[in-house]
């Protein structure tokens, strides 16, 4: 970072010992002709990403001090792209899982979806309306396991019903996670969904609330996934969808889950924005 004073989303050095040696790898592998590997300090790009996903600023709005946007949209298209983000992101999480005493891959997880305001810019064609909601956008859905850490990550138009998103999901899952027997759901979730299940190998179980009172309560065994849709709303970038494509709304998801894991790993919190 040089001289430069540091932001609340900065990753510290025992985070980045965490990271950096995963992109250097990655960098080693991409030597140009000229023998050249890439002049920008990929941990400043990484507190680019992370400072954007935090604030929520726009590409043309980050600070000076950090790496100018064609460099940061660079590395992160890249990274998007060539799966690198998802590849490091399920490495960070099967550390997680072993540092708090659990196997490597879970064996179950909690599945909902999310239904998110798109910005004006955002284009109608991956956009939609979530008919139950009434919230014009995208739908984001998320598998996650009993530690809270995400297995899947799945962006649609709003409009895609929960059972398509659920089939998806099951698919991700299964890809990344095959350990995976048990599935939460909620009554959202059709038939079809625990069909696709079946198929896979794993058990779709609806759980229901059982009580009449309004508003939210939370749900054993589905508690865990609403939990970790609210983290992710402490990342600006992800309280309403910014992003021209989905597949970097699943990146900019990722990259805000990483963050979470590396506080978890070294024991660090992101000091708080709020004054007093």
């Amino acid at each position: 970072m040089g001289d430069r004073k540091s932001y609340p989303s900065d990753v510290t050095d025992e985070q980045w010992a965490l990271l950096g040696p995963f992109l250097e790898a990655w960098r080693s592998t991409r030597v140009s002709v000229a023998g050249r590997t890439g002049e920008h300090d990929l941990r400043e790009v990484v507190n680019a990403i992370l400072y954007q996903t935090r604030t929520g600023c726009q590409w043309a709005y980050l600070p000076h001090d950090l790496p100018q946007k064609s460099a940061t949209y660079y590395y992160f298209a890249l990274w998007r792209d060539d799966g690198t983000d998802q590849v490091i992101h399920d490495l960070l999480r099967c550390q997680t899982r072993e540092r708090a005493g659990r196997r490597e891959d879970p064996t179950a997880v909690a599945v909902d979806t999310q239904s998110i305001r798109a910005a004006n810019h955002v284009p109608a064609a991956t956009t939609g309306k979530d008919a139950g909601k009434k919230v014009p956008g995208r739908k984001r859905g998320l598998a996650v396991d009993a530690l809270g850490l995400i297995i899947a990550v799945v962006v649609t138009a709003a409009s895609v019903t929960d059972n398509a998103i659920g089939i998806k999901l099951l698919d991700k899952v299964a890809e990344h996670s095959p350990t995976v027997t048990v599935a939460w759901v909620d009554a959202g979730f059709k038939q079809d969904v625990g069909v696709h299940g079946a198929v896979l190998g794993i058990d779709v179980q609806v759980v229901k609330r059982t009580d009449t009172q309004p508003g939210f309560v939370p749900v054993k065994k589905r508690w865990i996934v609403e939990q970790v849709y609210g983290t992710l709303m402490l990342h600006r970038r992800l309280a309403r969808e910014y992003e021209s494509r989905p597949e970097s709304s699943v990146s900019r998801t990722l990259w805000a889950s990483m963050a979470t894991m590396v506080r978890r790993l070294t024991g660090t919190t992101t000091p708080t924005w709020r004054h007093g």
